[in-house]
């Protein structure tokens, strides 16, 4: 009982970092319309940015936390307003070309800057360092701190979107373009805005990796794309909610794989994504776009 009881811990916990992606991945094809292969690359941006921060803030390790997604936000500004803004209403294909192109770019930029080797963060988490009994077994006390993050964040994007005035304009600019400039709306601000802030989100993914993952590698962003890909295809394509609950489930079936099926981890999850997309082609909750 303690073993599965740790596995489901440990599988939310990885779930709430593939969540922080999937959400800005999920955000912005939900308004711009656009699936940013490139979104992972963000993530190991801010794993980097934040792990330079750490080593230059050090022992202010949450400074570093707090900073280091704000300085990846600059790179989403530029890629969205000088690259992305010409594949807006192109094909998918497209779309996908142009953003494994900046997944080629930001590799290689993470080569040049941090060296292609693999980088160890330094320890040092304050209140959050060390781990507390669970059923008999101890448990790091900032995977539980990643899993109470995970939810908040779901929590803030719904009043957000739903219970500000900024949320309707942003589902108004998503439902019809056109009618939404129509009434005023400066749309291109508008999607510019989204993308930086789809940009943080994946980036304070990152950030929260730092001291989880262990070990920083170029290329780390690609794993976590798939994950994150396969997250918003099974909750339905622009569903935040189908994200959240498909981050979920993938995560704890990860973990599960991983303990008990370790030669065939990710087969499970590809199985769970057939299943559900043979029932429900669209996802969990995705609907059809116009």
């Amino acid at each position: 009982m303690q073993s599965i009881v740790h596995v489901v811990l440990a599988g939310l916990s990885n779930g709430m970092f593939i969540w922080l992606v999937a959400s800005g991945l999920t955000l912005i094809f939900g308004v711009l319309g656009v699936l940013n292969f490139a979104h992972g690359s963000f993530y190991m941006l801010g794993a980097y940015v934040s792990f330079s921060l750490v080593r230059a803030l050090s022992p202010h390790f949450y400074l570093a936390m707090l900073f280091g997604p704000l300085v990846v936000c600059l790179a989403g500004w530029a890629v969205e307003r000088w690259f992305l803004r010409a594949v807006y209403r192109l094909e998918l294909p497209y779309q996908l070309l142009l953003t494994f192109a900046f997944v080629l770019i930001f590799d290689n930029l993470v080569k040049i800057v941090w060296g292609a080797g693999a980088l160890h963060p330094p320890p040092g988490l304050g209140p959050l360092e060390g781990s507390v009994e669970i059923l008999g077994r101890k448990f790091p006390i900032y995977s539980l701190f990643v899993i109470a993050v995970g939810p908040l964040v779901a929590l803030a994007l719904w009043a957000l979107l739903e219970r500000t005035w900024i949320g309707r304009i942003v589902r108004a600019a998503a439902s019809d373009r056109e009618m939404a400039a129509a009434l005023g709306v400066r749309v291109p601000a508008l999607f510019t805005g989204v993308f930086i802030f789809g940009t943080w989100l994946g980036a304070v993914g990152g950030a929260l990796a730092v001291p989880y993952v262990g070990v920083l590698t170029p290329g780390m962003g690609e794993s976590i794309i798939i994950e994150a890909f396969i997250v918003a295809v099974l909750g339905g394509l622009g569903s935040l909610k189908g994200a959240f609950l498909g981050a979920l489930v993938i995560g704890v079936l990860n973990a599960f794989g991983t303990r008990f099926f370790p030669a065939f981890d990710m087969a499970l999850i590809f199985l769970l994504m057939a299943a559900v997309l043979l029932v429900r082609p669209r996802g969990l909750f995705g609907v059809a776009r116009s």
